[in-house]
């Protein structure tokens, strides 16, 4: 059984979740890609020693990460079970409920029916009698607010949730979802929201500015681009690319239209010393907004590469003037 490196702790760096008691590592481990069934089980649980081998105490999931949907929360919960299970109390285990995971009007959205089911089912995949944060994953235009987020107070007053957090909201919502959650005294901390250089959208919809005034943490997802935003594309699109393989969420055209601005932010990066990816890491976290960072990888050698943006510089004003005037431009 795996036994984790006695000095783990020694590395990693641990940011408040806004203002709550919740910390959570500058850099954290993200299921979204290669947990699911067309990954290797082998691989994955090398991916999570090693990251927890270096202080990385929490891995997010997502009841719709897949293929199949539900099949990372499966991984996940052999890993924990076989392997880690001694560590429990020393991680983060956050899943979600928002997307479409089963047919018929209670399998998707925001109601208290599905948020509430949804929850049951990964933890009954995970093998776990709770998860640390369980989010809502998405806002829904449809179903009142005040019930979907009395669904994340339930199933934190259950105990089957200890914090509850929102995801791809916006900064008007989250700030009415803030209001309820306090008034039922659930303890909301954290966003989960896309942020990277070339994506912008919480600091044009209100959402940073509003995470920061509610003193609520957020978490940035796909903050390299969905890989543009690394050395993967400087040289043409490989074969074994995700733009090859998926296609879903990243597209070749994508890449060729922001082909020169990678470049350019390229050049910038070795300025600085580090790779484009570590740089970007580093942008994201470059203020005290953003709690922590979500990697995704896939292989453990990319885990070890990302962390090393803990240790690199902080940004001159000169720096981030030049990549926001590369990364803002029109193409």
């Amino acid at each position: 059984m795996y036994q984790a490196d006695k000095k783990r702790y020694e590395g990693m760096k641990y940011n408040r979740c806004g203002k709550s008691g919740l910390k959570l590592p500058e850099v954290s481990l993200g299921l979204w890609h290669n947990f699911g069934d067309t990954g290797n089980f082998e691989n994955m649980k090398r991916m999570c020693f090693t990251a927890f081998d270096h202080g990385i105490t929490h891995f997010d999931v997502a009841n719709n990460y897949g293929p199949e949907p539900g099949s990372a929360e499966v991984h996940l919960g052999r890993i924990l079970k076989e392997e880690m299970g001694a560590y429990r109390d020393e991680l983060i285990i956050s899943t979600k409920a928002g997307y479409l995971m089963w047919d018929g009007p209670y399998g998707d959205w925001g109601s208290r029916k599905y948020v509430l089911a949804s929850l049951d089912q990964s933890l009954k995949r995970m093998g776990l009698e709770y998860v640390d944060i369980f989010y809502h994953h998405r806002m829904d235009p449809e179903t009142p607010l005040e019930e979907t987020m009395g669904a994340l107070d339930t199933a934190v007053k259950s105990g089957k949730a200890l914090y509850a957090g929102i995801s791809n909201y916006d900064g008007e919502t989250m700030k009415k979802a803030c209001a309820i959650l306090k008034e039922l005294k659930c303890p909301f901390v954290i966003n989960q929201n896309r942020y990277s250089i070339f994506d912008r959208t919480i600091e044009k919809n209100g959402l940073k500015a509003a995470a920061r005034e509610e003193g609520k943490g957020i978490i940035a997802f796909s903050p390299l681009a969905q890989g543009m935003l690394t050395d993967r594309y400087l040289k043409g699109i490989p074969s074994d690319s995700r733009i090859c393989t998926d296609g879903r969420f990243l597209q070749e055209q994508t890449v060729e239209t922001n082909l020169q601005k990678i470049h350019k932010l390229n050049e910038i990066a070795k300025e600085r010393g580090e790779s484009l990816a570590q740089m970007a890491l580093k942008w994201v976290r470059k203020d005290d907004d953003v709690t922590s960072v979500l990697i995704g990888a896939s292989k453990p050698e990319q885990v070890l590469e990302n962390l090393k943006v803990i240790e690199s510089a902080a940004f001159t004003e000169e720096e981030l003037k030049r990549i926001d005037e590369i990364a803002l431009r029109e193409n």
